[in-house]
């Protein structure tokens, strides 16, 4: 598992570490992909496909009315489909997509700003 540490802490749940198959959220592990808020993390069933029917997705976006969503898809880097793009910019959010481990970097970076944001990062 590789660690991730930051210079100082930041409010909400912040990745401490990642491997294959999960990732360290504070002191708890996720086995499989993660949905993060500003104040929660939760364990999410990465979908075969991204789509807007992803209700724990949609639920977080909706929750938060994030700056935008922080993509991270697995080991390389994979777009979603344009249509699934273009409904989540339908919303007044954009999207950043990255592999995972630049997406748990980014994401620590970002909440350090104190930025507005909602992370769905798969599992390596």
């Amino acid at each position: 598992m590789t660690n991730l540490s930051a210079e100082m802490p930041a409010n909400g749940p912040i990745i401490k570490g990642f491997g294959p198959k999960g990732f360290r959220i504070e002191d708890q592990y996720y086995n499989g992909g993660v949905i993060l808020t500003p104040s929660d993390a939760y364990a999410w069933d990465v979908p075969d496909a991204m789509s807007c029917d992803d209700e724990s997705l949609m639920q977080a976006l909706h929750k938060v009315r994030p700056e935008f969503l922080l993509l991270g898809t697995g080991s390389t880097l994979n777009r979603p489909s344009a249509k699934f793009t273009r409904d989540i910019e339908a919303m007044n959010i954009g999207v950043e997509v990255m592999d995972s481990r630049a997406a748990a970097r980014a994401w620590s970076v970002l909440r350090l700003e104190e930025r507005q944001i909602v992370g769905a990062i798969m599992p390596l």
